[in-house]
Protein backbone atom coordinates (compact mmCIF):
# COMPACT_ATOMS: atom_id res chain seq x y z
CA UNK A 1 0.00 0.00 0.00
CA UNK A 2 1.21 2.96 -1.13
CA UNK A 3 1.54 5.52 1.57
CA UNK A 4 1.01 9.52 1.53
CA UNK A 5 5.01 10.29 1.91
CA UNK A 6 5.52 7.98 -1.33
CA UNK A 7 2.63 9.97 -3.20
CA UNK A 8 3.98 13.37 -1.92
CA UNK A 9 7.37 12.47 -3.61
CA UNK A 10 6.58 11.75 -6.93
CA UNK A 11 4.34 14.84 -7.25
CA UNK A 12 7.56 16.50 -6.25
CA UNK A 13 9.30 14.46 -8.89
CA UNK A 14 7.01 15.37 -11.71
CA UNK A 15 6.59 19.07 -10.92
CA UNK A 16 10.74 19.19 -11.14
CA UNK A 17 11.33 17.50 -14.40
CA UNK A 18 8.30 19.43 -16.23
CA UNK A 19 9.94 23.24 -14.67
CA UNK A 20 13.19 21.48 -15.89
CA UNK A 21 11.60 21.27 -19.02
CA UNK A 22 9.92 24.28 -19.44
CA UNK A 23 12.73 26.37 -18.44
CA UNK A 24 15.18 24.47 -20.64
CA UNK A 25 12.49 25.65 -23.53
CA UNK A 26 12.45 28.95 -22.25
CA UNK A 27 16.43 29.35 -22.51
CA UNK A 28 16.67 28.09 -26.10
CA UNK A 29 17.01 30.97 -28.16
CA UNK A 30 14.45 31.43 -31.16
CA UNK A 31 15.47 30.08 -34.72
CA UNK A 32 15.26 32.42 -37.73
CA UNK A 33 11.47 30.78 -39.01
CA UNK A 34 10.58 31.59 -35.48
CA UNK A 35 11.09 34.79 -34.63
CA UNK A 36 7.85 36.98 -36.53
CA UNK A 37 6.49 40.25 -35.91
CA UNK A 38 3.28 40.58 -34.00
CA UNK A 39 0.73 43.40 -34.56
CA UNK A 40 1.76 47.02 -33.61
CA UNK A 41 5.20 45.61 -32.84
CA UNK A 42 8.10 48.60 -33.19
CA UNK A 43 10.15 48.79 -36.87
CA UNK A 44 13.80 50.16 -36.30
CA UNK A 45 14.64 52.37 -39.33
CA UNK A 46 18.42 52.60 -40.30
CA UNK A 47 20.21 54.11 -43.63
CA UNK A 48 23.43 53.95 -44.85
CA UNK A 49 26.34 56.39 -43.59
CA UNK A 50 27.82 58.08 -46.85
CA UNK A 51 30.99 60.73 -46.97
CA UNK A 52 29.38 63.86 -46.98
CA UNK A 53 32.50 65.03 -50.13
CA UNK A 54 31.04 62.38 -52.57
CA UNK A 55 28.43 60.90 -51.14
CA UNK A 56 30.13 57.47 -51.31
CA UNK A 57 28.78 54.84 -48.81
CA UNK A 58 31.14 53.96 -46.15
CA UNK A 59 32.50 50.35 -44.82
CA UNK A 60 33.87 48.58 -41.68
CA UNK A 61 37.04 47.04 -41.38
CA UNK A 62 35.49 43.91 -42.59
CA UNK A 63 33.71 45.20 -45.88
CA UNK A 64 30.77 45.49 -44.69
CA UNK A 65 28.48 48.38 -45.26
CA UNK A 66 27.76 50.71 -42.26
CA UNK A 67 24.73 51.49 -41.38
CA UNK A 68 23.73 54.12 -38.78
CA UNK A 69 20.03 54.98 -37.08
CA UNK A 70 17.72 57.25 -38.54
CA UNK A 71 17.69 60.87 -37.06
CA UNK A 72 15.94 61.00 -33.93
CA UNK A 73 12.32 62.63 -34.56
CA UNK A 74 11.50 64.88 -31.97
CA UNK A 75 8.40 63.56 -31.46
CA UNK A 76 9.07 60.85 -30.18
CA UNK A 77 12.85 61.58 -28.75
CA UNK A 78 13.76 58.07 -31.14
CA UNK A 79 15.02 57.51 -34.34
CA UNK A 80 12.13 56.61 -36.68
CA UNK A 81 10.09 53.78 -36.47
CA UNK A 82 7.30 52.10 -38.75
CA UNK A 83 4.40 49.61 -36.41
CA UNK A 84 4.05 46.16 -38.26
CA UNK A 85 0.58 45.91 -39.96
CA UNK A 86 0.03 49.63 -38.68
CA UNK A 87 -1.82 52.39 -41.19
CA UNK A 88 -1.31 55.57 -40.01
CA UNK A 89 0.45 59.60 -40.76
CA UNK A 90 3.48 59.81 -39.02
CA UNK A 91 5.27 62.78 -38.39
CA UNK A 92 8.91 62.99 -37.97
CA UNK A 93 10.76 66.05 -37.26
CA UNK A 94 14.26 66.78 -37.37
CA UNK A 95 15.53 69.20 -34.94
CA UNK A 96 18.53 70.74 -36.31
CA UNK A 97 20.25 70.01 -40.23
CA UNK A 98 23.58 69.91 -39.36
CA UNK A 99 26.20 70.71 -42.19
CA UNK A 100 26.93 67.13 -43.15
CA UNK A 101 23.53 66.59 -43.39
CA UNK A 102 22.79 69.19 -45.18
CA UNK A 103 24.98 68.14 -47.95
CA UNK A 104 23.82 64.29 -48.06
CA UNK A 105 20.25 65.92 -48.62
CA UNK A 106 21.59 68.06 -50.82
CA UNK A 107 22.67 64.32 -52.81
CA UNK A 108 19.27 62.56 -52.04
CA UNK A 109 17.69 65.13 -53.51
CA UNK A 110 19.82 65.93 -57.29
CA UNK A 111 19.66 62.07 -57.27
CA UNK A 112 23.52 61.75 -57.10
CA UNK A 113 22.88 58.69 -54.67
CA UNK A 114 19.58 57.16 -53.19
CA UNK A 115 18.87 57.72 -49.50
CA UNK A 116 19.62 53.51 -49.11
CA UNK A 117 17.65 52.64 -46.14
CA UNK A 118 16.57 49.11 -44.46
CA UNK A 119 13.90 47.51 -42.35
CA UNK A 120 14.91 44.16 -40.04
CA UNK A 121 12.81 41.23 -42.30
CA UNK A 122 12.40 39.40 -38.73
CA UNK A 123 12.97 40.62 -35.00
CA UNK A 124 16.59 40.64 -34.35
CA UNK A 125 18.20 39.18 -31.35
CA UNK A 126 20.57 41.85 -29.70
CA UNK A 127 23.45 39.73 -31.22
CA UNK A 128 22.45 40.40 -34.42
CA UNK A 129 21.50 43.96 -34.26
CA UNK A 130 24.56 44.90 -32.58
CA UNK A 131 27.17 42.28 -34.87
CA UNK A 132 25.47 40.18 -36.95
CA UNK A 133 27.64 37.45 -38.35
CA UNK A 134 29.97 37.04 -41.73
CA UNK A 135 27.53 33.91 -42.05
CA UNK A 136 24.35 36.45 -43.63
CA UNK A 137 26.64 38.54 -45.40
CA UNK A 138 26.44 38.91 -48.96
CA UNK A 139 27.81 40.83 -51.98
CA UNK A 140 31.20 41.84 -53.39
CA UNK A 141 31.25 45.65 -52.95
CA UNK A 142 30.57 46.37 -49.60
CA UNK A 143 28.23 42.98 -48.23
CA UNK A 144 25.04 43.37 -46.49
CA UNK A 145 23.34 41.58 -44.05
CA UNK A 146 20.16 38.97 -45.24
CA UNK A 147 18.77 40.09 -42.09
CA UNK A 148 17.75 43.01 -43.60
CA UNK A 149 14.99 44.42 -45.81
CA UNK A 150 16.18 47.35 -48.72
CA UNK A 151 14.20 50.58 -47.87
CA UNK A 152 14.83 52.87 -50.85
CA UNK A 153 13.32 56.21 -49.85
CA UNK A 154 13.03 58.10 -53.20
CA UNK A 155 13.49 61.83 -51.65
CA UNK A 156 13.04 64.48 -53.98
CA UNK A 157 12.94 68.51 -54.08
CA UNK A 158 14.69 71.35 -55.78
CA UNK A 159 18.27 72.02 -55.05
CA UNK A 160 18.93 76.08 -55.36
CA UNK A 161 22.67 77.22 -54.48
CA UNK A 162 22.25 78.54 -50.84
CA UNK A 163 19.14 76.17 -49.94
CA UNK A 164 17.19 73.26 -50.90
CA UNK A 165 13.51 72.69 -51.38
CA UNK A 166 12.77 69.24 -49.56
CA UNK A 167 9.41 67.62 -51.02
CA UNK A 168 8.49 66.30 -46.94
CA UNK A 169 5.44 64.86 -47.84
CA UNK A 170 6.30 61.05 -48.44
CA UNK A 171 4.40 57.80 -48.91
CA UNK A 172 5.78 54.80 -47.62
CA UNK A 173 4.65 51.75 -48.56
CA UNK A 174 5.78 48.05 -46.94
CA UNK A 175 5.03 44.62 -48.36
CA UNK A 176 4.60 41.77 -46.11
CA UNK A 177 5.21 38.13 -46.71
CA UNK A 178 1.80 36.16 -47.32
CA UNK A 179 0.54 34.34 -44.00
CA UNK A 180 0.59 31.27 -46.25
CA UNK A 181 4.59 31.35 -46.66
CA UNK A 182 5.99 33.54 -43.75
CA UNK A 183 3.59 35.27 -40.88
CA UNK A 184 4.40 37.75 -39.51
CA UNK A 185 7.66 39.00 -42.04
CA UNK A 186 8.72 41.67 -44.25
CA UNK A 187 8.99 41.29 -47.88
CA UNK A 188 9.70 44.58 -49.26
CA UNK A 189 9.61 48.36 -48.47
CA UNK A 190 10.06 51.56 -50.63
CA UNK A 191 8.83 55.26 -49.65
CA UNK A 192 9.00 58.11 -52.39
CA UNK A 193 8.11 61.89 -52.65
CA UNK A 194 4.81 63.62 -53.75
CA UNK A 195 3.97 66.69 -55.20
CA UNK A 196 7.22 67.87 -55.51
CA UNK A 197 6.52 71.53 -56.62
CA UNK A 198 3.67 71.91 -54.60
CA UNK A 199 4.63 70.16 -51.25
CA UNK A 200 8.17 71.33 -50.36
CA UNK A 201 10.07 73.15 -47.16
CA UNK A 202 12.99 75.17 -47.64
CA UNK A 203 16.15 73.80 -46.19
CA UNK A 204 19.22 75.95 -44.92
CA UNK A 205 22.19 74.81 -42.43
CA UNK A 206 20.63 74.48 -39.03
CA UNK A 207 17.10 74.93 -39.59
CA UNK A 208 14.58 71.98 -38.79
CA UNK A 209 13.20 69.27 -41.55
CA UNK A 210 9.32 67.98 -40.74
CA UNK A 211 9.02 64.74 -43.14
CA UNK A 212 5.55 64.01 -43.28
CA UNK A 213 4.75 60.29 -44.06
CA UNK A 214 1.88 58.24 -45.43
CA UNK A 215 2.43 54.58 -43.87
CA UNK A 216 0.46 52.14 -46.17
CA UNK A 217 0.90 48.33 -45.49
CA UNK A 218 -0.32 45.54 -47.74
CA UNK A 219 -0.71 41.41 -46.88
CA UNK A 220 1.60 40.45 -49.93
CA UNK A 221 3.89 41.56 -52.75
CA UNK A 222 1.28 42.01 -55.00
CA UNK A 223 -0.47 46.09 -55.13
CA UNK A 224 -3.86 45.80 -54.86
CA UNK A 225 -5.82 47.75 -58.85
CA UNK A 226 -6.76 51.28 -57.06
CA UNK A 227 -7.32 52.70 -60.76
CA UNK A 228 -10.47 53.84 -61.43
CA UNK A 229 -10.12 56.14 -64.76
CA UNK A 230 -9.75 59.58 -65.43
CA UNK A 231 -13.00 61.83 -66.19
CA UNK A 232 -14.61 60.44 -69.79
CA UNK A 233 -14.57 56.59 -68.87
CA UNK A 234 -17.16 54.30 -67.88
CA UNK A 235 -16.47 51.90 -65.58
CA UNK A 236 -18.95 48.96 -63.78
CA UNK A 237 -19.41 51.40 -60.52
CA UNK A 238 -20.62 54.40 -62.10
CA UNK A 239 -22.99 52.22 -64.49
CA UNK A 240 -24.44 50.67 -61.07
CA UNK A 241 -24.85 54.37 -59.88
CA UNK A 242 -26.55 55.37 -62.97
CA UNK A 243 -28.90 52.59 -62.67
CA UNK A 244 -30.16 53.12 -59.28
CA UNK A 245 -30.29 56.81 -59.79
CA UNK A 246 -32.78 55.81 -62.46
CA UNK A 247 -34.57 53.01 -60.69
CA UNK A 248 -34.78 55.69 -57.66
CA UNK A 249 -36.40 58.21 -59.86
CA UNK A 250 -38.50 55.64 -61.65
CA UNK A 251 -40.14 54.73 -57.93
CA UNK A 252 -40.45 58.15 -57.23
CA UNK A 253 -42.50 59.16 -59.97
CA UNK A 254 -44.79 56.22 -59.54
CA UNK A 255 -45.41 57.15 -56.08
CA UNK A 256 -46.55 60.27 -56.53
CA UNK A 257 -48.34 59.51 -59.81
CA UNK A 258 -50.59 56.43 -57.67
CA UNK A 259 -50.54 58.17 -54.02
CA UNK A 260 -51.32 61.66 -55.00
CA UNK A 261 -51.91 62.67 -58.85
CA UNK A 262 -54.37 59.78 -59.89
CA UNK A 263 -56.69 60.31 -57.07
CA UNK A 264 -56.80 64.19 -57.50
CA UNK A 265 -57.38 63.29 -61.26
CA UNK A 266 -60.39 61.48 -60.21
CA UNK A 267 -62.20 63.86 -57.74
CA UNK A 268 -61.82 66.62 -60.49
CA UNK A 269 -63.45 64.65 -62.96
CA UNK A 270 -65.60 63.70 -60.84
CA UNK A 271 -66.72 67.35 -59.98
CA UNK A 272 -66.86 68.67 -63.64
CA UNK A 273 -69.05 65.46 -64.52
CA UNK A 274 -71.88 66.55 -61.13
CA UNK A 275 -71.33 70.13 -62.68
CA UNK A 276 -72.87 69.41 -66.37
CA UNK A 277 -75.43 66.97 -65.20
CA UNK A 278 -76.60 69.64 -62.41
CA UNK A 279 -78.66 68.57 -59.31
CA UNK A 280 -82.01 67.51 -61.19
CA UNK A 281 -80.70 66.37 -63.82
CA UNK A 282 -80.23 62.21 -64.57
CA UNK A 283 -81.31 59.27 -65.93
CA UNK A 284 -84.76 59.72 -64.60
CA UNK A 285 -85.64 62.92 -65.83
CA UNK A 286 -84.01 65.68 -67.74
CA UNK A 287 -80.97 65.26 -70.47
CA UNK A 288 -79.90 62.14 -70.91
CA UNK A 289 -76.07 62.26 -70.73
CA UNK A 290 -76.68 65.85 -71.33
CA UNK A 291 -78.48 65.74 -74.79
CA UNK A 292 -82.02 66.18 -75.72
CA UNK A 293 -84.57 66.17 -73.78
CA UNK A 294 -85.85 63.69 -71.43
CA UNK A 295 -89.19 61.93 -71.71
CA UNK A 296 -92.26 64.03 -69.70
CA UNK A 297 -93.03 62.11 -66.60
CA UNK A 298 -96.81 62.65 -67.20
CA UNK A 299 -99.21 60.24 -67.91
CA UNK A 300 -101.23 61.59 -70.28
CA UNK A 301 -99.67 61.51 -73.65
CA UNK A 302 -96.15 63.07 -74.67
CA UNK A 303 -95.18 66.15 -73.66
CA UNK A 304 -92.19 67.97 -73.15
CA UNK A 305 -89.65 65.50 -75.33
CA UNK A 306 -89.40 65.50 -78.80
CA UNK A 307 -93.51 65.36 -78.58
CA UNK A 308 -96.17 67.77 -77.49
CA UNK A 309 -97.46 68.92 -74.34
CA UNK A 310 -100.93 68.64 -73.29
CA UNK A 311 -103.61 66.69 -71.78
CA UNK A 312 -103.67 64.19 -73.77
CA UNK A 313 -106.13 62.56 -76.70
CA UNK A 314 -110.07 62.66 -76.39
CA UNK A 315 -112.50 60.44 -77.30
Amino acid sequence: MVSAAQTVLVAFLSFYSFLRVALAAEQQPLSDQDRRYKYGDPIPVSCMNRTIDTGEHVSDDRGRLQYIPFPTCNETGRPLELYFGVEKDVNCTIDFISDEFFHLLEFYVHNDVPMTCRLPTRPLSTTEYVDPSNSHQVGALGSESTYYTPFVVALSGILQLSHVHVANNLNVLVHAAPKSIALGVIDAATAYSVSTTTRNTKIVIGDPLQLRLGVRWYPSASLPSGWQGVGGHLTHWTLLYCLLSAGASAAICITYFRGFDLPRRLRSHGHQRIGLLGPDRGPSGGRLGGYGYGISSSTNGFGGGYGYSGSGKYD
